[in-house]
């Protein structure tokens, strides 16, 4: 033995002598713990021989020592790169060269990348490395000369090491369990449904706990009043469990599981006796549990871990169930619990798949919001679920069934079940609804997917289609889909896209159409036309685009612009001379019935200074029926601003005497219509006459559109008719061309002289 390594003295063995059985040995018949593992460095064999003597039979931390050994600085870099549980490295400084200990110091840290092993220096020639430079230097425990190494402070030395590398070992587990918690956390993160959610959690626990994926996740409703657990259900499972997802937990054979598991949820705490069970308590009064099989007793650092995964994965639990009511929202009716539009969209784009046979129907109940208003919307709840409760009995498991809109449902299903026929028998019926018998008609919109090119939401508007046209119909009406409904359909959409667009970028223009005493010829005024050229330069009939803008709401704009382009014009025309120049305007339903629109008529007027007697806006006889205290009411306060009114389109509604005498109105328009029959039939020429005389009767001036012939012209004289506009006369013209004609046609300050009769 080295004269370095000498024996220690009989008191240092007498001080050592406990250790035989420290505290922590294995005297129950447990497992042993594993050795801790020891590497010496030297290039002197005596001193591997004195230093495994030293320590033999002791134990440190409960646990033995076993060593490992390398004569050389190459040897033992050698063995470090395939060992990586080496607790401490007992390493000389001097060997094949004089620094190759220090050396290896670094390579340990730098370039194997072990930081854990405590590296203590022992040196016989301390001159080589002085102590305090070296240690300020190098990562390293302890620095010792061989000589002051005894057995004693030998396994002092060694005590220390190994209780810092434990420590260090115990900061990097917790550190890696952590990351395994964020990862996990981060990972868990990304799966929203809760089964799938559920399952990652069994993966990433028995990941953090290093066991293979073996356990299960169950989840209940709450406890009733008595404490009972509601249904419980496993949502998740792995391992020898992995055929019980879905199942109720009664179905779990392993009573020991199944107990642990209801114990678990009943008494809403951790379990980590005979096996580890999670619980998770939720916001919403849902609980939840997991179970995984560790096959041993955790330790405290696992238990820590643990803990600081439930609380993260309690957080992801919440934001799961919160994600999976949001989709519940976003893809079902919550009355009655329905696929929804969105959702039944997605249907269809299924179905897509194979077509053949499948029918697609769109269900409106009829008047539906007379039934709320009448019963109030409670009542009206009541309705829609009974009616989707008959049309599932009736039409069968094998159609599939969603609310697309407050009172439409929506049906998809085979012909022979889903028809118009089918459909009718449903509301044949009345339906019996909180103690009131209620007959429901429906109308509805088919269309057959083998025939149709749409796809998805296409195939819903294709449906849209048909039932607008069957609501066109009758109540209770069916109309199956065709192609050329769809070409219809989508060239007016065409058609609106570019009115939107044209209207945005001014290619919708006034134009305006002269209007004459009918026997001087002289004009009167002009009515102001809207017109829409085209971005290629093609015109777009009125007959087409209007209606359109009507239907759209766009109408109300268009016919603000329309009403001040013309007021401008007027002010030009007043300002030009003819200062009891008419001006005629067209106003829409939309229009007359906007809350808005009085005002609008206002801030024309005062922006445009014209005077206000000489604009003249035109309403159509079907507009003046509608709603008589409200027509009278607008009127009257037209009537206020100094603009007058005339009826348009005279003789195609159904007035009658008495309603026309309330109106306060100054003029009557016959339609072209009316002026063509006159000339073309003796019936014709009847009912020109009475309009004619039913105007001069209640003191209305007349005017007859259309005016094309003078022929023509010479008839309505001879009926008594006042005033005309047509082709006859003069086109349409735009604003230049307008104060051209009129200085032709009469000069500026001549007073009008309407012929007598």
């Amino acid at each position: 033995m080295p004269d370095n390594m000498h024996p220690a003295s009989a008191p240092e063995d007498d001080l050592l002598e406990f250790l035989d059985h420290p505290e922590g040995a294995d005297q129950a018949g447990h497992e042993p713990l594993s050795p801790w593992r020891v590497l010496i460095v030297d290039d002197d064999a005596d001193v591997h021989k004195a230093t495994e003597l030293a320590m033999q039979g002791l134990k440190i931390e409960g646990r033995p020592l076993i060593f490992l050994h390398a004569s050389s600085a190459s040897q033992a870099r050698a063995l470090m790169s395939q060992e990586h549980e080496l607790a401490v490295v007992l390493l000389d400084v001097v060997m094949e060269s004089e620094n190759a200990g220090l050396q290896l110091v670094r390579q340990i840290r730098e370039e194997l990348n072990q930081h854990a092993v405590r590296i203590v220096l022992r040196t016989g020639q301390p001159g080589y490395a002085p102590e305090i430079e070296t240690v300020q230097a190098y990562d390293i425990n302890d620095y010792k000369t061989k000589s002051e190494l005894t057995r004693t402070r030998l396994y002092t030395v060694l005590t220390a090491a190994i209780r810092s590398y434990k420590q260090i070992c115990a900061l990097e587990a917790n550190r890696q369990g952590l990351e395994m918690i964020v990862e996990a956390s981060t990972e868990l993160s990304r799966l929203r449904g809760l089964h799938r959610f559920a399952e990652g959690v069994v993966t990433q626990l028995c990941a953090l706990l290093g066991i293979l994926p073996e356990g299960l996740v169950c989840a209940q409703a709450g406890t009733d009043a008595g404490g009972k657990l509601g249904d419980v259900r496993i949502v998740a499972a792995a391992g020898q469990y992995s055929g019980l997802i879905n199942a109720p937990l009664a179905s779990v054979q392993v009573v020991t599981v199944r107990e642990r598991l209801q114990r678990c949820l009943q008494q809403r705490r951790h379990l980590f006796e005979n096996g580890t069970c999670l619980y998770f308590g939720l916001a919403s009064g849902r609980s939840m549990a997991a179970l995984v099989d560790v096959g041993r007793e955790l330790d405290a650092m696992e238990l820590q871990l643990l803990r600081a995964f439930c609380s993260n994965i309690v957080v992801g639990f919440e934001n799961v169930m919160l994600y999976s009511q949001l989709l519940d929202h976003a893809y079902s009716d919550q009355l009655l619990r329905l696929p929804n539009r969105v959702r039944f969209i997605e249907l269809l784009d299924q179905n897509l798949k194979d077509p053949a046979g499948i029918t697609l129907a769109l269900i409106d109940l009829d008047d539906f919001s007379d039934v709320n208003d009448a019963f109030g919307h409670g009542f009206g709840d009541q309705v829609l679920q009974s009616v989707a409760l008959r049309l599932g009995e009736t039409l069968g498991l094998n159609t599939s069934m969603a609310r697309v809109a407050a009172d439409v449902f929506g049906l998809m299903g085979p012909e022979v079940v889903v028809n118009s026929d089918s459909i009718r028998a449903v509301f044949a019926e009345p339906f019996d609804v909180a103690g009131e018998r209620l007959q429901i008609s429906a109308t509805t919109g088919l269309v057959r997917l083998a025939e149709s090119a749409s796809v998805g939401s296409e195939l819903l508007l294709d449906a849209q289609i048909a039932l607008k046209r069957a609501k066109q119909q009758h109540r209770g009406a069916s109309q199956y889909f065709s192609p050329a409904m769809g070409t219809d359909a989508r060239e007016r959409f065409k058609l609106l896209k570019g009115l939107r667009a044209g209207f945005e970028e001014n290619r919708l223009f006034v134009v305006y159409q002269p209007q004459v005493d009918l026997a001087s010829a002289l004009p009167l005024g002009a009515e102001a036309l809207l017109r829409w050229r085209t971005e290629d330069g093609k015109f777009v009939p009125p007959d087409q685009f209007i209606p359109l803008a009507e239907q759209s709401g766009l109408i109300i704009s268009i016919g603000e612009f329309v009403l001040r382009t013309a007021c401008h014009q007027l002010k030009r025309m007043e300002d030009q001379g003819y200062g009891d120049f008419r001006m005629c305007v067209n106003i829409s339903l939309a229009q007359f019935r906007h809350p808005g629109f009085v005002a609008s008529l206002n801030s024309a007027l005062q922006d445009s200074g014209v005077n206000a007697r000489n604009l003249e806006l035109e309403i159509t006889e079907s507009m003046a029926m509608e709603d008589t205290e409200l027509v009278l009411h607008l009127l009257a306060d037209i009537k206020r601003t100094g603009a007058t009114v005339a009826i348009d389109d005279f003789g195609t509604g159904f007035s009658s005497l008495s309603h026309l005498r309330q109106l306060d109105v100054e003029r009557l328009k016959i339609d072209r219509a009316f002026v063509r029959e006159a000339q073309n039939s003796s019936a014709g020429l009847t009912i020109a006459q009475m309009v004619i005389n039913l105007g001069r009767g209640l003191g209305l001036t007349v005017i007859a559109e259309g005016v094309e012939t003078e022929q023509q012209r010479q008839q309505l004289l001879a009926l008594g008719c006042h005033e005309g506009q047509g082709w006859l006369f003069a086109r349409p013209m735009p604003a230049e061309q307008l104060e051209s004609w009129m200085q032709q046609t009469r000069a500026p300050g001549l007073p009008l002289q309407i012929s007598a009769g």
